[in-house]
């Protein structure tokens, strides 16, 4: 064995370590120390020396963390393995403080561009002659996009081919876009379609197009969805943090997340493996990403129709449908775009580092916390930001250890996982390795992958149980800046909903798969969050900070546009070692289960809408309807006994029973007959939604399809079947939370 589960089981602690949880209010006791051990997390200066001494951390912070982006750190790369080998040392140095660590490494696939035969976009007229070649990479702004360890902008896991054919524009290539070129009359057979990023997931955009006869797949980022419309060299970085004009996004285009030949079991040599031939979730057409500079020329070219208004975008011309270009304009009508893609798939070994923090009261219950290691090029946004945070919490829980007065109730893990931006690999393979173990023993699973994404504000996503944490968190500390708010009332200035419970509280989003919570919370039914600090929406529509994915996301970046002072920063590392402390040290889990009722109840109320056409099908939703209340009833009853709990001397064999409902609930949730046709959803609230009723996504997916089919009775019977898998799940979570001893 190895990783998380066999760090955590050491010997017993000798008896002078202090323990979270003696006193005699362990409640009152762990809030108070836990507010304290956040505060130490940065100095708060009160005179010229402590900030002088503020000063000298600050510019510690951000040593380290430009030694983190400093070089591009593609997954398997020599800086990426360097980057292992630092993660490793400074955890197993003796002064860090931590109990152990090490590195567990995978055999997985991954896909990377020939250096041999650069991929090419070129504009060829009838006799193939080349009349415009697109940029092969970005353009060097500040001496760090011309390094030999940038990697071209490439789509991962993209085929390699040499498509030909006339060029149509197809907006963000979701299904709607493509039946709406076929609508117009638009031929797509043996085409190449132009796409912008959006709408749609990337590899869906070649998964729709080639169900329309297209070859070959061209995607950019429009100016109008990330830049504000700005689009000119002196509007874009380096003099703003818009994204220049050649800016490439380089992402993975593999459509689940894991090794994609270890489907289900860990990528270890010695494992079953598919066929790459074989495998599903690959592009089935090659496709290649553009910058905007390029995008414009072939888009202000384009002949045939209008595109419709909302698929006109920021180029500064009208955008056309195609197919081919216009007669008046730089290229020839029968001119052609080719796509040349010659990608390549690999075996390379990629290591996960996990750190540990042993328990005191409780080591076989564990608290993670993680964040992935590599990037597309050097990535200081995207990881950089949340690894330095994730070094900042480890050194500060390790100094607090090796002061003796202090030891978690409860392990802590925090993790390093690899090969992420190729599809969440490192962080899926350990939950496959781990399955058994995490999932009778982890309480909960904390994510800091982009740490900053601009410095507005706290934005938070995550299950129902966690939000109280969050919410407790967020209003001890004090938000960067001077208005003097807290971070919870700064954070509900920006994102806020109105609550039946708790009335105006900040909006905690939804987790889908955009990160390595996804394996935890969809596969595993761990309690999960993701926390960073974002940007005021209401001044920009920018879909994620621009130079994202791109050679721009770099320190000077950072320190000049995102979070100059490295406030925010602070602000997130406080923030998530509060909820980790919590988790970890609270004598009862903080995990408020009935916070669920609101999601339940609303999801409820958008099924109610669906009961005339349900009926008519000798559906029901009384089931439901009592199911729901079965659920509401034993989260306030097991709440009350906590608080009964809470006031005496608490027997250390109920909180642990009352410990492992909370940690356990999200696991009734889970059913691997689900969604067959999807790989590691098994959680029925929070799958994939494709239907239009904002309602269980099984039922709001199947309803979706028996609606589209008409009186189709297998596509009704599935509709039972879904609403059944709920019914069953909220009877066997409102099961788990009621008194251990009701059977």
């Amino acid at each position: 064995m190895g990783a998380a589960g066999e760090a955590v089981q050491g010997e017993p602690w000798s008896s002078d370590t202090k323990r979270s949880g003696d006193g005699e209010d362990p409640a009152k006791e762990t809030e108070r120390e836990e507010g304290n051990r956040a505060d130490e997390m940065f100095w708060k200066p009160s005179d010229q020396s402590t900030e002088r001494r503020r000063v000298i951390c600050c510019e510690q912070r951000c040593s380290r963390f430009r030694e983190l982006s400093k070089e591009p750190h593609l997954a398997t790369s020599p800086r990426d393995e360097a980057l292992v080998q630092l993660l490793l040392q400074r955890w197993q140095d003796p002064e860090s403080g931590l109990d152990s660590a090490r590195t567990t490494e995978y055999e997985v696939l991954l896909s990377f561009p020939s250096e041999e035969q650069p991929n090419r976009v070129d504009v060829v007229n009838s006799t193939g002659a080349i009349l415009f070649s697109c940029r092969h990479s970005e353009e060097n702004l500040t001496g760090e996009q011309g390094g030999p360890n940038v990697v071209p902008p490439y789509a991962a896991y993209a085929p390699p081919g040499t498509p030909q054919g006339p060029l149509v524009y197809a907006n963000q290539g979701s299904e709607e876009d493509f039946k709406e070129l076929q609508n117009k009359g638009v031929k797509l057979q043996d085409s190449i379609v132009l796409t912008r990023y959006g709408g749609v997931g990337r590899g869906a955009k070649a998964v729709n197009a080639a169900k329309y006869g297209v070859i070959g797949v061209l995607v950019y980022t429009d100016p109008k969805d990330i830049n504000d419309g700005k689009s000119l060299p002196n509007e874009t970085f380096p003099h703003s943090w818009c994204l220049p004009p050649s800016g490439v996004e380089r992402g993975s285009y593999f459509e689940y997340f894991g090794d994609p030949l270890t489907p289900y079991l860990p990528a270890m040599p010695s494992s079953f493996r598919l066929n790459s031939d074989n495998a599903s979730g690959f592009p089935p057409i090659p496709i290649q990403p553009i910058g905007f500079e390029d995008a414009q020329v072939l888009l202000c070219n384009l002949g045939g129709n209008l595109a419709p208004a909302d698929w006109q975008g920021g180029l500064g011309c009208d955008y056309n449908l195609g197919p081919g270009f216009r007669s008046n304009g730089t290229f020839p009508e029968d001119s052609q775009v080719n796509v040349s893609v010659h990608n390549r798939l690999e075996l390379r070994n990629s290591s996960n580092v996990l750190g540990i923090i042993r328990g005191a009261v409780e080591p076989d219950r564990y608290v993670l916390y993680g964040n992935h290691r590599d990037s597309w090029v050097h990535g200081a946004v995207d990881p950089s930001t949340g690894t330095a945070v994730l070094l900042e919490l480890s050194r500060v829980l390790g100094t607090l250890l090796k002061k003796g007065t202090w030891r978690p109730r409860r392990s802590i893990v925090f993790a390093s996982w690899g090969a992420e931006e190729f599809g969440l690999i490192g962080s899926t393979e350990f939950t496959e390795e781990f399955f058994s173990k995490l999932q009778e023993r982890a309480v909960a699973y904390i994510n800091v992958d982009i740490s900053v994404f601009a410095n507005a504000t706290l934005r938070v996503q995550g299950t129902p149980p966690i939000q109280s944490v969050v919410f407790s968190a967020a209003k001890q500390i004090s938000a960067p800046g001077s208005s003097g708010l807290s971070i919870y009332d700064n954070w509900i200035r920006y994102y806020n909903r109105s609550s039946s419970v708790y009335g105006l509280v900040p909006s905690v989003g939804t987790l889908g798969a955009g990160s390595d919570y996804a394996p935890f919370i969809h596969f595993l039914g761990i309690s999960s969050m993701d926390i960073a600090y974002t940007y005021d929406r209401s001044k920009t529509s920018a879909r994620i900070y621009p130079t994202y994915h791109t050679a721009f996301d770099t320190f000077d970046y950072v320190n000049k546009f995102l979070d100059p002072g490295f406030t925010s920063h602070q602000a997130v590392a406080r923030t998530a070692g509060s909820v980790l402390l919590r988790l970890s040290d609270s004598l009862f889990l903080p995990l408020n289960v009935s916070d669920y009722s609101e999601t339940l109840r609303s999801f409820l109320q958008a099924a109610e809408n669906l009961r005339v056409p349900l009926e008519q099908h000798n559906i029901s939703l009384g089931p439901l309807v009592t199911a729901v209340e079965k659920f509401e009833g034993a989260a306030t009853s097991l709440n009350q006994r906590i608080a009964t709990l809470q006031k005496g001397t608490s027997d250390p064999l109920q909180v642990r029973m009352i410990n492992d409902q909370l940690m356990l609930l999200e696991r009734t949730f889970l059913n691997s007959q689900a969604f067959p046709e999807e790989r590691y959803y098994s959680h029925v609230l929070w799958a994939p939604r494709t239907g239009s009723v904002a309602t269980f996504p099984g039922l709001s997916n199947a309803y979706s399809q028996a609606e589209s089919t008409g009186h189709e009775p297998a596509a009704w019977a599935e509709v039972q079947r879904q609403l059944s898998i709920v019914v069953a799940a909220l009877e066997g979570a409102a099961a788990t939370l009621r008194p251990v001893a009701d059977l």
